[in-house]
Protein backbone atom coordinates (compact mmCIF):
# COMPACT_ATOMS: atom_id res chain seq x y z
CA UNK A 1 0.00 0.00 0.00
CA UNK A 2 1.38 3.41 -0.93
CA UNK A 3 1.15 6.42 1.37
CA UNK A 4 -0.69 9.30 -0.33
CA UNK A 5 1.53 11.99 1.20
CA UNK A 6 4.95 10.85 -0.02
CA UNK A 7 6.46 8.22 -2.22
CA UNK A 8 7.29 6.18 0.88
CA UNK A 9 5.41 2.92 1.16
CA UNK A 10 3.61 2.22 4.40
CA UNK A 11 6.41 -0.09 5.58
CA UNK A 12 9.09 2.41 4.52
CA UNK A 13 10.91 2.69 1.22
CA UNK A 14 10.76 -0.54 -0.73
CA UNK A 15 13.89 -2.69 -0.86
CA UNK A 16 14.72 -1.70 -4.44
CA UNK A 17 15.02 2.03 -3.68
CA UNK A 18 16.35 1.93 -0.10
CA UNK A 19 20.08 1.79 -1.09
CA UNK A 20 19.59 4.76 -3.43
CA UNK A 21 17.82 6.81 -0.78
CA UNK A 22 20.54 5.91 1.72
CA UNK A 23 23.21 7.17 -0.70
CA UNK A 24 21.23 10.33 -1.39
CA UNK A 25 20.83 11.08 2.33
CA UNK A 26 24.59 10.66 2.71
CA UNK A 27 25.13 12.87 -0.34
CA UNK A 28 22.97 15.60 1.23
CA UNK A 29 25.05 15.32 4.41
CA UNK A 30 28.26 15.59 2.37
CA UNK A 31 26.96 18.73 0.66
CA UNK A 32 26.06 20.27 4.03
CA UNK A 33 29.54 19.44 5.30
CA UNK A 34 31.22 20.77 2.15
CA UNK A 35 29.32 24.02 2.63
CA UNK A 36 30.70 24.32 6.18
CA UNK A 37 27.69 23.16 8.18
CA UNK A 38 28.50 21.82 11.62
CA UNK A 39 27.37 18.71 13.49
CA UNK A 40 25.93 17.01 10.40
CA UNK A 41 23.91 13.91 11.30
CA UNK A 42 21.96 11.41 9.21
CA UNK A 43 19.23 9.55 11.10
CA UNK A 44 17.84 6.31 9.67
CA UNK A 45 14.12 6.34 10.43
CA UNK A 46 13.16 3.36 8.25
CA UNK A 47 12.36 1.16 11.26
CA UNK A 48 10.67 3.91 13.26
CA UNK A 49 8.16 5.72 11.06
CA UNK A 50 6.54 5.06 7.67
CA UNK A 51 6.43 8.78 6.86
CA UNK A 52 10.12 9.40 6.13
CA UNK A 53 13.21 7.23 5.79
CA UNK A 54 16.05 9.64 6.55
CA UNK A 55 16.54 12.92 8.37
CA UNK A 56 19.64 14.92 7.57
CA UNK A 57 20.23 17.45 10.35
CA UNK A 58 22.90 20.14 10.15
CA UNK A 59 23.77 23.35 11.97
CA UNK A 60 24.32 26.39 9.80
CA UNK A 61 26.53 29.31 10.71
CA UNK A 62 24.34 32.01 9.13
CA UNK A 63 21.09 32.38 7.23
CA UNK A 64 23.01 32.91 3.99
CA UNK A 65 24.99 29.71 4.55
CA UNK A 66 21.81 27.75 5.35
CA UNK A 67 20.22 29.00 2.12
CA UNK A 68 23.33 28.05 0.13
CA UNK A 69 23.19 24.50 1.53
CA UNK A 70 19.46 24.21 0.78
CA UNK A 71 19.99 25.51 -2.76
CA UNK A 72 22.87 23.14 -3.49
CA UNK A 73 21.11 20.05 -2.14
CA UNK A 74 18.02 20.98 -4.17
CA UNK A 75 20.13 21.51 -7.31
CA UNK A 76 22.01 18.21 -6.99
CA UNK A 77 18.87 16.22 -6.25
CA UNK A 78 17.03 17.86 -9.16
CA UNK A 79 19.88 16.94 -11.53
CA UNK A 80 19.50 13.35 -10.33
CA UNK A 81 15.77 13.48 -11.16
CA UNK A 82 14.52 13.77 -7.58
CA UNK A 83 11.65 16.19 -7.14
CA UNK A 84 11.62 18.43 -4.11
CA UNK A 85 8.18 18.23 -2.52
CA UNK A 86 8.55 21.38 -0.46
CA UNK A 87 10.75 23.82 1.35
CA UNK A 88 9.86 25.66 4.55
CA UNK A 89 11.56 28.54 6.35
CA UNK A 90 13.44 29.72 3.28
CA UNK A 91 11.56 32.89 2.37
CA UNK A 92 11.30 34.35 5.86
CA UNK A 93 13.58 35.14 8.76
CA UNK A 94 13.41 31.60 10.09
CA UNK A 95 16.30 29.98 11.90
CA UNK A 96 15.26 26.58 10.50
CA UNK A 97 14.97 25.62 6.83
CA UNK A 98 13.39 22.28 5.99
CA UNK A 99 13.85 20.72 2.56
CA UNK A 100 11.44 17.84 1.86
CA UNK A 101 12.22 15.16 -0.73
CA UNK A 102 9.60 12.72 0.57
CA UNK A 103 11.77 9.87 1.83
CA UNK A 104 14.55 12.29 2.84
CA UNK A 105 13.97 15.44 4.86
CA UNK A 106 16.83 17.87 5.37
CA UNK A 107 16.76 20.09 8.48
CA UNK A 108 19.12 23.07 8.35
CA UNK A 109 19.07 24.98 11.62
CA UNK A 110 21.09 27.68 13.31
CA UNK A 111 22.70 26.73 16.63
CA UNK A 112 19.84 28.20 18.68
CA UNK A 113 17.13 26.25 16.83
CA UNK A 114 19.23 23.07 16.89
CA UNK A 115 19.56 23.29 20.67
CA UNK A 116 15.91 24.26 21.20
CA UNK A 117 14.26 21.56 19.04
CA UNK A 118 16.98 18.92 19.62
CA UNK A 119 15.91 16.60 16.82
CA UNK A 120 18.85 14.31 17.59
CA UNK A 121 17.38 13.64 21.05
CA UNK A 122 13.76 13.60 19.86
CA UNK A 123 14.65 10.81 17.40
CA UNK A 124 17.22 9.16 19.72
CA UNK A 125 15.90 5.69 18.81
CA UNK A 126 16.96 6.20 15.19
CA UNK A 127 20.32 4.72 14.24
CA UNK A 128 22.89 7.25 13.07
CA UNK A 129 24.26 6.63 9.60
CA UNK A 130 28.02 6.91 9.14
CA UNK A 131 27.51 9.26 6.21
CA UNK A 132 31.20 10.13 5.87
CA UNK A 133 32.09 6.54 4.99
CA UNK A 134 29.05 6.10 2.76
CA UNK A 135 29.66 9.42 0.99
CA UNK A 136 33.34 8.54 0.48
CA UNK A 137 32.34 5.15 -0.99
CA UNK A 138 29.89 6.85 -3.33
CA UNK A 139 32.53 9.39 -4.40
CA UNK A 140 35.04 6.58 -5.03
CA UNK A 141 32.48 4.63 -7.08
CA UNK A 142 31.68 7.75 -9.12
CA UNK A 143 35.37 8.46 -9.71
CA UNK A 144 36.00 4.85 -10.76
CA UNK A 145 33.01 4.92 -13.13
CA UNK A 146 34.19 8.21 -14.62
CA UNK A 147 37.74 6.90 -15.04
CA UNK A 148 36.46 3.74 -16.73
CA UNK A 149 34.22 5.76 -19.04
CA UNK A 150 37.00 8.13 -20.07
CA UNK A 151 39.89 5.66 -20.23
CA UNK A 152 41.78 5.84 -23.50
CA UNK A 153 42.70 2.43 -24.84
CA UNK A 154 46.36 2.04 -25.54
CA UNK A 155 48.04 -0.29 -27.96
CA UNK A 156 50.54 -2.64 -26.39
CA UNK A 157 53.53 -2.90 -28.74
CA UNK A 158 53.93 -6.57 -27.78
CA UNK A 159 50.35 -7.54 -28.59
CA UNK A 160 49.14 -8.94 -31.90
CA UNK A 161 46.17 -6.55 -32.06
CA UNK A 162 46.60 -3.23 -33.80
Amino acid sequence: MVDDVTSTTVGGTDATTRPTRHRQACQAARIADDYRSRDVVVLDLTGITPIVDYFVVATGTSRRQIYAVADEISRVFKEAGDTRLGIEGYDNDSNWTLVDFGDIVVHLQDAEARALYDLDHLWADAPRVDWQVAAADTAADTAADTAADTAIPTNDPGSDTA
